[in-house]
């Protein structure tokens, strides 16, 4: 399973309206409004690099506000319960 992160750059007024129609793109497992820079970070998970080029700018960057996007792809994935097991000592 590939994990990406893409960056999206949006005309402002339809910052909302972008956020709901990416969410309803088959690939697209969230998406959030940011501060910053950035308007949405939307995180897309499929199987094969060729559905991310397909999500990315055949769905998404197509969609009608968006102004550019930088999409980022993980290696690694951590979360908390990896770390503790890794640092911690087995006392509880």
């Amino acid at each position: 399973m590939l994990t990406a992160f893409v960056l999206i750059h949006a005309e402002p007024a339809r910052v909302a309206d972008l956020g709901s129609q990416i969410a309803d793109v088959d690939g697209v497992a969230e998406v959030h409004s940011v501060t910053g820079d950035i308007d949405l970070v939307a995180i897309v998970r499929v199987r094969h690099h060729d559905e991310l080029a397909d999500v990315v700018t055949g769905r998404i960057a197509a969609l009608d506000g968006i102004l550019r996007t930088t999409t980022m792809i993980a290696f690694r994935a951590y979360s908390r319960h990896d770390i503790e097991s890794m640092w911690g000592l087995g006392i509880d």
